[in-house]
């Protein structure tokens, strides 16, 4: 494996964005402002601000993903596209901002995932990532013929799983497909690599049939935060997703993880740590808090409770919703989220309802409301603070949400010099500043 893939000579560090893409918005009532366009099936919608992003050059957009679907759950999650198909049509109506999307590892096999992002990366010009996911909720395994694993199986198929995933991106040399016309040869049979994985968990002979992508590897992010899913992605993320709530949170789980990167062999600046926020701005604090209160208010608490308790893994029906979060045992579901909404009700004192009424607002995710300034101070406190490389975007509603982060708050980091005023490459890994890997030895599991 590469130990460094950070170009050398790099330019002053600046900050990563990445757009959240929720068609109904983040917070569980966005879609139902004025000024708000709903649907995650709304592909026009998807279009625009997709563009938008990357007019102000974001280094990507982000979509989240999930195999099953319920009338309570969050209306962006409700109907969606499946997201390699959507992220090959924004493919065509843009050119540098880079397309992210998760698959499962527990619910999909290595080949197909291998073969659809190395085809994205190929389609877009190399501007592809996978979000590697295990699939937390166990009712997903009502739609597929297996049963649900648990938390810590999960990220061991999850470490194979990838290493197969790596191994077939690598199943060509770049140069391999000749297309000799006067020797008669396409391909050139010294030039492929048979994988011949076989593991605990898959047998893959290989060779993938698509050839070596434009970056080598797609971009590989990582979201779990818990112990198994830091090594995962301390050992093979290049940007890792977090949901800190505050600065001290954030910053302890920067440092652990970078201690982690740099005890696989690897250079912690190789990796990039984003948290997500949700942004509510307004042009004074009072005006952007009357902007929350408002979603807040077409927000039911029947709404709000489904989504705090998928998120913490137990049902609270026999709580009272005025008094403080109980003491609950371990999830096998989101374990690292639910630790997270514990500490956060524990620290601010938040009852049930309260900690609800957060989560319909963000899921978990860190919010900041206010001014541009206020927003922009925040991000730069927790960049220079040790506590992130960047920032996935969640706006509360599309598009005026993201519109107004854009049109306010960008030009602000931008004066600061903390983000860039163009790209200066075309694919995802020049946005992050890294270099494209060479061809990895396969990994033995057997």
């Amino acid at each position: 494996m590469t130990t460094d893939r950070t170009k050398p000579d790099a330019a002053p560090r600046q900050m990563h964005l990445g757009l959240f893409l929720q068609g109904a918005g983040h917070h569980v009532s966005g879609w139902r402002h004025p000024n708000a366009e709903a649907g995650s099936e709304n592909f026009d919608l998807l279009r625009r601000v997709t563009q938008t992003a990357e007019a102000a050059k974001f280094d990507m957009v982000f979509l989240a993903d999930g195999l099953t679907s319920a009338v309570d759950a969050h209306p962006s999650m409700i109907a969606r596209f499946e997201p390699l198909t959507l992220l090959s049509a924004l493919a065509m109506v843009t050119e540098r901002i880079g397309l992210a999307a998760t698959a499962s590892t527990t619910y999909g096999e290595p080949y197909h995932v291998a073969r659809a992002f190395a085809s994205l990366d190929h389609l877009s010009g190399g501007r592809a990532a996978w979000n590697v996911v295990t699939t937390s909720y166990a009712r997903t395994a009502n739609n597929f013929s297996k049963a649900h694993p648990a938390h810590d199986e999960r990220y061991a198929v999850a470490e194979e799983f990838v290493d197969v995933v790596c191994g077939l991106w690598d199943s060509w040399d770049d140069d391999a497909f000749v297309k000799d016309k006067t020797r008669g040869v396409y391909a050139d049979p010294a030039k492929v690599r048979i994988l011949d994985h076989a593991g605990r968990y898959f047998n893959v002979k290989g060779p993938l049939n698509i050839p070596r992508s434009p970056q080598g590897h797609p971009i590989l992010i990582q979201a779990g935060s818990s112990g198994p899913g830091q090594d995962l992605a301390a050992r093979r993320a290049d940007v890792v997703f977090t949901a800190q709530q505050d600065i001290a949170e954030a910053q302890s789980f920067y440092a652990s993880l970078k201690q982690r990167v740099a005890g696989f062999g690897r250079d912690p600046a190789s990796v990039a740590v984003m948290p997500g926020f949700l942004p509510v701005i307004g042009r004074t604090l009072k005006e952007a808090s009357a902007k929350l209160f408002e979603l807040d208010q077409w927000t039911p608490i029947a709404s709000a409770m489904p989504l705090l308790e998928e998120r913490l893994g137990h049902s609270l029906a026999s709580y009272d919703l005025d008094g403080p979060l109980p003491d609950l045992p371990v999830s096998d579901q989101l374990r690292s989220r639910a630790e997270l909404l514990t500490a956060l009700a524990r620290r601010e004192g938040l009852t049930i309802r309260q900690l609800a009424l957060r989560v319909a607002a963000g899921r978990g995710h860190h919010m900041i409301v206010g001014t541009a300034a206020d927003v922009a101070d925040r991000m730069q406190a927790w960049f220079e603070g040790g506590a992130a490389d960047g920032f996935n975007v969640m706006p509360p509603f599309f598009p005026e949400g993201l519109d107004d982060f854009v049109r306010e708050v960008v030009p602000l980091l931008q004066e600061r010099g903390l983000f860039r005023t163009a790209y200066a490459g075309t694919t995802l890994r020049d946005h992050l500043g890294l270099a494209r890997p060479g061809p990895e030895e396969p990994v033995s599991r057997s």
